[in-house]
């Protein structure tokens, strides 16, 4: 598979900076309502007169139904365009929580977290369709790393915002705040919608090379082995963001407040990271090298946490360390997917290859909490290191698999 060709005037930093802060600012909403509801619990229990699994419930069936219906998405914005379901998204998502505002009854919280989810399953297809089609291949990486970045700002973001809105005021005027932001944004994309490019369509193409439907595309050796590094990657992530805390209390008797901050220590490197890795990407084109060399890194460290009596003062160092590595190997990876990918058809792959990462966190809590209840704390995180050497496997053969085949796919579905 061969990546389009570079345009040869590349456009201004000025004019990547506009398509990145408007890209950028729905992601970062995307992720900011993911996280919003979770500070509201305590006050709708009460409310509602609800259990903590039926709470829950609400934050699940968001992120299961971004997760079904991102691949659908994608294969309409590789045939519609990215721009109209980026809009529509980012405002059903914004409608969703203000309207939560008026809920009768709990619901009808889960019905406007169904339709959120619908609205944030359209962010990934069509934020890396028109960053593939409007930034230059030159500047690529540096985008990616952006837009990875203010998602993760918006995870970071959503629960101390909210609990803070709720010591000034109730919780039906706050979410109706919070969803109200989203419209600025909307009006924001459609004004500046002109600098907003699609992805190249594909070519019609004459050879002995093999033509693949889109379905086709998604189930190829490649495109499943990417999958397969997304989705290890992410239950790695998964057992460290979950267990870390209650790992290092239990093994070594880690304060409460050391433990905490090591977790904290690795959620910042791995932010961090993803700036790190977007100024390699754009600077040399050793992908699976870097990616290989931090992984390994980044199991490394998390086997010393696990296995080896740290002092407690190193084990936050340690974890941000870890994090740091993992992060930076994040948009390598994103560019070598890209470049993997045929014209026109960025939408359906990134939407079903990013589809393992909530699959992925999904996949993990409920067996390493098992792993904790026998008593087998020392598993965990050798077993996160696991996951992280066998996502590798995956990462090797998809970039091999990659460079043997050069599928042309049509839009024939």
């Amino acid at each position: 598979m061969v990546a389009p060709a570079s345009p040869d005037a590349p456009p201004s930093p000025g004019h990547d900076a506009r398509i990145l802060a408007l890209i950028g600012t729905g992601h970062f909403l995307s992720h900011f309502y993911m996280l919003c509801l979770p500070p509201l619990f305590l006050v709708w229990r009460d409310e509602f007169d609800v259990s903590f699994g039926e709470l829950g419930l609400a934050v699940a069936l968001m992120s299961a139904v971004t997760a079904a219906l991102q691949t659908p998405v994608g294969f309409l914005v590789d045939r519609h365009g990215a721009r109209p379901f980026l809009v529509g998204g980012v405002l059903l998502m914004a409608l969703s929580i203000a309207a939560m505002a008026f809920a009768p009854g709990y619901w009808a919280i889960l019905l406007l977290a169904l339709l959120s989810g619908v609205g944030n399953s359209v962010i990934h297809p069509a934020d890396y369709a028109i960053l593939g089609g409007s930034i230059h291949p030159s500047r690529i990486g540096r985008a990616f790393a952006m837009h990875t970045f203010t998602g993760n700002l918006g995870f970071a973001a959503g629960p101390p915002v909210v609990a803070a809105m709720l010591l000034v005021m109730g919780w039906r005027p706050a979410l109706l705040v919070l969803g109200l932001i989203g419209i600025p944004v909307v009006l924001a994309i459609l004004w500046q919608s002109r600098i907003l490019q699609d992805q190249a369509k594909p070519k019609p193409r004459h050879g002995t090379g093999p033509v693949l439907s889109g379905r086709e595309l998604l189930l190829s050796r490649p495109i499943l082995l990417f999958f397969g590094f997304f989705l290890l990657s992410a239950m790695a992530g998964s057992v460290i963001q979950a267990f870390s805390i209650t790992v290092l209390i239990e093994l070594w008797g880690t304060p409460v407040a050391i433990a905490s901050f090591a977790l904290t220590g690795y959620m910042a490197g791995a932010t961090g990271g993803t700036l790190v890795g977007g100024w390699f990407a754009d600077r040399s084109r050793k992908h699976l090298a870097f990616i290989v060399g931090l992984t390994l890194v980044a199991a490394l460290l998390l086997l010393a946490l696990g296995l080896l009596p740290l002092p407690h003062w190193l084990q936050p160092v340690v974890a941000g360390a870890a994090g740091l590595a993992m992060g930076s190997s994040r948009t390598p990876r994103d560019v070598m997917l890209k470049d993997a990918i045929p014209p026109g058809q960025m939408g359906k792959v990134f939407g079903f290859v990013s589809s393992g990462l909530p699959l992925g966190g999904a996949i993990t809590p409920v067996p390493v909490g098992l792993l904790l209840d026998f008593g087998l704390a020392w598993m965990v995180l050798p077993l996160a290191a696991l996951l992280l050497l066998a996502s590798l496997l995956c990462m090797g053969r998809a970039s091999s698999a990659a460079r043997r085949a050069a599928p042309l796919a049509v839009p024939a579905e």
